[in-house]
């Protein structure tokens, strides 16, 4: 690992540690990964398709794994607890500090897992990380209509729907409408560094 990457995963468990104890558990993806990841997502290709598409090549891990710079770019795996395997992923993307403090997730299930809640722990988990120990104040997901499985997911966490954006992300091919949902950090919080002063 990384020292960025040896950093995130001390950050994360020291955040755990004030959790109550779930199904899941989360740490970031790293360079070992790639055999996993990759079977998991080839095993996904019909849940995922046409949401979404992730790398499932050496090379294409390779170069999904390099943007990730860790500041405005975190990518992280939830992992069932007693055995460690991964059971999806979320990242927190276009991290924004100043006056906005906002972050972007992107996130998928993996089928062999899949339907058993582990991503609305998983994404609980991230919200309380993203909104106590990365101080941001608000949390987006851009979500296409006919995603019924995602928005479900959003719901169920809080999420307020904030309008339909036209051909917004770029996804196998093709530019496609997205859904924006969003939420704000419910609870009063330290402001970080990069807030401006009034």
């Amino acid at each position: 690992m990384t020292e960025g990457l040896v950093q995130i995963a001390a950050e994360i468990e020291e955040f755990l540690a004030g959790q109550p104890l779930s199904r899941v558990t989360l740490r970031p993806l790293t360079r070992h990964d790639e055999t996993e990841f990759t079977a998991l997502v080839r095993a996904s290709a019909d849940l995922h398709h046409p949401w979404m598409s992730l790398p499932d090549t050496e090379e294409g891990f390779r170069a999904y794994l390099a943007r990730f710079d860790l500041v405005t770019a975190r990518p992280l795996l939830v992992c069932v607890r007693e055995t460690g395997d991964i059971t999806g992923m979320i990242n927190i993307n276009s991290i924004i500090r100043g006056r906005f403090q906002n972050g972007s997730l992107g996130y998928a299930a993996f089928a062999p897992s899949a339907g058993r809640g582990y991503m609305t722990e998983g994404l609980g988990l991230v919200l309380r990380y993203a909104f106590g120990q990365l101080r941001l104040h608000r949390l987006e997901a851009q979500i296409q209509p006919g995603n019924t499985a995602s928005i479900k997911l959003v719901r169920r966490l809080g999420f307020r729907f904030e309008g339909l954006s036209p051909a917004l992300l770029f996804i196998n091919g093709a530019w496609e409408d997205h859904e924006r949902w969003a939420i704000h950090n419910p609870q009063p919080w330290p402001a970080h560094p990069s807030l401006p002063n009034p």
